[in-house]
C-alpha cells in the first residue's frame, strides 16, 4: 500500500516542503482501497506547473466522484511538495512518494531501484539559456558562445569580463547556478563541463527563477536559466539575453528537434501500478488544461492535443 506524506495542508491542498518529502500512513480510506490522495515530490522546475494543475483539479471536482461516477464521495487531495530531482527520485524509490518530479534524465541506478514497474511521463521539454544582463556590453559585441568558452567561464578558468573581448570592463564574472542538488547541475555537467568541475565561487540557487532574478539584478552575471524561467522573467521586457552555444539559439523549435543540446526532460516517475485515481490525474495533465499550463509556466509541452 502507497505512503503518502504528512504535512499541513493549505486552502487547496497544495502543499510546500522545501527541505523534501516525508512520510506520511496510507492514502487509502479506511473501509475502502481507494486511493484519495496522491502525492508528488521533487523538481522545483516542474513544481509551479504540477501544483498548478493540482489546484485546478481540486477546486474544479472537489470529490472523486464528480471527476469519475465510479469513484466514491471522497474529497480530492492532491498533494505537491518541491526539493529537487534527486529527493523526487528517492522519493520514488522509498515509495515516499507516488511520483517522483525529475527535470533530467532518470539514471540506469534509479531506473534499476525503482524496478520491473518502473514508468516515465515526460511532461515537458526543458533548456538550459545561457544568459547574462542585458545590460552588459558583451551582449552588444556578440550573440553566442561556443563550448569551449562556457566550460572555462563556468571553471573559473576566464575570470573577467576582458578576458572574453579586451574591450570590456575587467570587472569579475560572476557565475550563478542551480544547488548542486537540482537536476539543472547534472544535464549543464554532462553537455558542457565534461571532467570540469564548476567553480567553487559560482553563487548556488534555489530555484530557476531565483537564478534569473539574479542575473537580472547583477550587470556582471552570467549563468544557466531554465528556458521556462528564461521566457517568464523576459515576459514584459527582457532583462536578460541567452546565448547562442555553438551557433544554436535555444528556440522551442531547436529544442524540440535536439539542434539546442543543453537541454533536459521534465517528468514524472514510479515504480507501482498506476491506481484509477492516479490515472484521472495524469490524463488532467496531459489534457488541454495541461498543456496550457506548461506554456502558462514558458515550457514546452512534450505532448500534442
Amino acid at each position: 500500500m502507497k505512503k503518502v506524506i504528512s504535512l499541513i495542508l493549505c486552502s487547496v491542498l497544495v502543499i510546500s516542503c522545501l527541505c523534501g518529502c516525508a512520510r506520511k500512513d496510507t492514502a487509502a480510506d479506511a473501509d475502502s482501497s481507494f486511493q484519495s490522495s496522491i502525492l508528488l515530490c521533487g523538481s522545483t522546475s516542474l513544481y509551479p506547473i504540477i501544483s498548478s494543475l493540482a489546484s485546478s483539479f481540486t477546486e474544479t471536482y472537489v470529490t472523486w466522484d464528480m471527476v469519475d461516477s465510479a469513484f466514491p464521495k471522497k474529497n480530492i487531495s492532491v498533494y505537491v511538495a518541491p526539493g529537487g530531482s534527486g529527493v523526487g527520485a528517492a522519493a520514488a524509490i522509498d515509495r515516499t512518494a507516488d511520483f517522483g518530479m525529475l527535470a533530467r534524465a532518470v539514471r540506469d541506478s534509479e531506473k534499476a531501484a525503482l524496478g520491473a514497474g518502473y514508468k516515465e511521463f515526460i511532461v515537458a521539454k526543458d533548456a538550459l539559456t545561457i544568459s547574462v544582463n542585458a545590460q552588459n556590453p558583451y551582449c552588444a559585441l556578440t550573440d553566442s558562445m561556443d563550448t569551449a568558452t562556457l566550460r572555462k567561464v563556468f571553471s573559473g578558468e576566464i575570470a573577467t569580463w576582458d578576458q572574453l573581448d579586451p574591450s570590456l570592463p575587467g570587472m569579475d564574472i560572476h557565475v550563478y547556478i542551480r544547488d548542486l542538488s537540482g537536476g539543472a547541475n547534472e544535464v549543464f555537467q554532462n553537455a558542457v563541463m565534461g571532467s570540469e568541475e564548476i567553480t567553487p565561487t559560482a553563487s548556488q540557487t534555489a530555484s530557476m527563477t531565483e537564478l534569473a532574478a539574479s542575473i537580472a539584478n547583477d550587470p556582471w552575471s552570467i549563468g544557466y536559466v531554465g528556458f521556462g524561467a528564461y521566457s517568464q522573467i523576459n515576459a514584459t521586457s527582457q532583462v536578460i539575453v541567452s546565448m547562442k552555444v555553438d551557433g544554436a539559439e535555444a528556440t522551442a523549435e531547436n529544442i524540440l528537434n535536439d539542434t539546442y543540446r543543453i537541454q533536459r526532460p521534465v517528468m514524472l516517475i514510479t515504480g507501482d501500478s498506476i491506481s484509477p485515481s492516479e490515472q484521472k490525474f495524469l490524463d488532467y495533465i496531459f489534457s488541454k488544461v495541461g498543456y496550457d499550463a506548461i506554456k502558462a509556466n514558458g515550457y514546452i509541452p512534450a505532448f500534442t492535443l
